[in-house]
């Protein structure tokens, strides 16, 4: 092994744990900090006759550290997480007694809307009738049908609590 060599392997193996402990502090994540630090030490490997006469080593090595750190962080692909699948989001175990309170709470809302709203609302929500289906059903138009879910929805939405915002229903 040429002098250069062994004063590069000897100077990486005395300072790699400095270096990686170094890296996780500045960036908060050991992966990262590992691809930094293997991204330095190839860079280090390059220019090592010229960074070996440098008046200080360790700080030269350090500030080839943190710019591999801020380029690695300014690669548009490291914004970017890799999932085997899409995270489910958290959810609260539903128990009896919730799907009880829920039905009870729905029947209520159904009880305050007048009879014409809570037949267009059961029709097709619940029996899944289609809109064609139900204004038959019912013995009235299609746009009638419309008229009555919108009033019914909204009137139920009140009763609920719930408020609706860019076309999403919200809790």
């Amino acid at each position: 092994m040429a002098d250069a060599e062994r004063e590069f392997v000897e100077y990486v193996s005395a300072r790699l744990t400095s270096l990686h402990r170094t890296a996780f502090l500045m960036c908060g994540d050991a992966h990262l900090a590992d691809d930094v630090v293997q991204q330095t030490i190839t860079a280090l490997y390059v220019n090592w006759r010229r960074v070996s006469r440098a008046d200080n080593v360790d700080a030269y090595v350090h500030r080839m550290l943190v710019h591999k750190l801020v380029d690695e962080k300014r690669l548009s692909w490291a914004k970017v997480r890799l999932l085997g699948s899409m995270p489910e989001p958290e959810r609260q175990p539903v128990t009896p007694q919730d799907e009880l309170a829920e039905r009870d709470s729905l029947l209520a809302a159904l009880a305050h809307l007048p009879r014409g709203q809570r037949t267009v609302l059961v029709l097709r929500f619940l029996c899944d009738l289609s809109l064609a289906d139900t204004a038959a059903a019912m013995g009235c138009s299609e746009g009638n049908v419309k008229s009555q879910t919108a009033r019914a929805l909204v009137a139920v939405r009140q009763v609920l609590g719930v408020t609706e915002m860019a076309g999403r229903n919200l809790r």
